[in-house]
């Protein structure tokens, strides 16, 4: 089977993924880059500082990087403006073809020159029913489109539960809808989180934190849609008599345009239990998993929450939104984790409380945190992949 992908950039989360495709010994693998952005040092505008990853992006499978008209360090709907694949496709002669994403131009035009050369068309989108708000207008729009859609793709790869539901939504059959969930790579940062944990105490020490106290663990973009500033007040809310410390921790792993405000409502209250930590690269976090007790991610919306599969894959309790894409699947409400009102910082706060009431229960939520992520990894992808490849 020759299996083309289609994808704006090599993505920290993907690489290890496409790797293990590419093991596979009768998937001929090659990916196609729309641009060469993440590969070196850029500018993330939501972080607000330049990020170069320390992962490798393009080892382990075979790829190229599509010839564009102007610059390719900036992507969009219309950009970069890529050409020369549908050429690639045939001379390659590529059975299928696997599109991450399908609001660009290019992956329309991809789509299109895949069936008239016959080529079986795979996409694969983050889009739920809770990832953005629809007007009516838009809605009858979405209509139109997935008509076209529906005729152009053979086959559909869900990334969870929510983003089947959106695809049946729109009129999309049970037998062209695939599970290839959104995962990272688990065994690394199981094997992170192991190396980390040696050291814990070190580090809890390097960050003037005390022995036995517990932690909460926020790790993001700081910015507006993610709602950080809702953790804060959930957290000032643990605090015995609003006066005295509350007993955990709170961390902020990240950067973004509210790290300022943040800080200064922490320094407001005077407790030095608040503390930020900036941005920290895939090969850095898991340590701050690794100490943390309870992770939770706040947003008023997101497709999925890659995050929360890695603080999963530390043996950590959970909390999200109900606006986050990965609840329904990752997140067993009072087993692993909670979920609450997405805004309602009251709810937050009570799950907050509930989840620390007594000492062991974080413990034992942790576990089974492990122990759901263990069966939520790259071997469910591949057999998604190759159910819908076999049709």
């Amino acid at each position: 089977m020759r299996l083309a992908y289609l994808v704006t950039h090599p993505i920290q989360y993907q690489a290890p993924l496409l790797r293990r495709i590419a093991r596979e010994p009768d998937i001929d693998l090659k990916v196609f880059f729309a641009s060469d952005l993440s590969i070196r040092s850029f500018f993330d505008t939501s972080f607000e500082q330049a990020i170069e990853w320390d992962v490798p992006l393009l080892e382990g499978y075979e790829s190229e990087f599509l010839p564009a008209v102007g610059r390719k360090g900036r992507i969009s709907f219309w950009r970069p403006m890529n050409y020369g694949l549908a050429s690639r496709l045939k001379a390659g002669r590529f059975d299928a073809l696997w599109i991450h994403g399908y609001m660009r131009w290019h992956h329309w035009i991809a789509m299109a020159g895949a069936k008239r050369l016959g080529i079986k068309v795979l996409v694969r989108d983050e889009a739920t029913p809770i990832s953005r708000p629809r007007g009516t207008l838009k809605q009858g729009s979405k209509r139109i489109f997935f008509a076209w859609l529906q005729r152009t793709a053979d086959c559909f790869l869900a990334i969870g539960s929510l983003n089947g539901h959106y695809y049946r939504q729109h009129g999309l059959p049970d037998d062209r809808v695939f599970m290839m969930p959104y995962t990272v790579d688990n065994a690394f940062f199981q094997a992170r989180t192991a190396e980390f944990a040696s050291q814990r105490e070190i580090f809890r020490s390097a960050l003037g934190l005390e022995h036995g106290r517990p932690i909460i663990l926020y790790a993001g973009k700081l910015i507006r849609r993610k709602r950080p500033h809702d953790l804060l007040q959930a957290y000032r809310q643990l605090s015995p008599d609003s006066r005295a410390e509350p007993r955990p921790y709170l961390l902020y792993v990240g950067d973004g345009e509210m790290r300022r405000a943040l800080e200064e409502a922490a320094a407001a209250t005077g407790w030095k239990s608040i503390k930020f930590q900036g941005f920290k690269n895939q090969t850095e976090i898991a340590a701050f998993y690794d100490l943390c007790d309870l992770f939770v991610m706040p947003s008023e919306t997101e497709a999925w929450g890659l995050v929360v599969n890695e603080a999963m894959n530390a043996g950590r309790t959970v909390i999200v939104s109900d606006r986050v894409g990965c609840g329904p699947d990752l997140v067993h409400n009072g087993e692993n984790g909670f979920i609450f009102k997405a805004g309602d910082v009251a709810d937050l706060s009570r799950v907050l409380k509930e989840a620390f009431a007594s000492p062991d229960r974080c413990t034992y939520m942790g576990r089974r945190s492990l122990a759901l992520i263990n069966r939520w990894s790259f071997e469910e992808d591949v057999v998604g992949l190759r159910a819908a490849l076999a049709i």
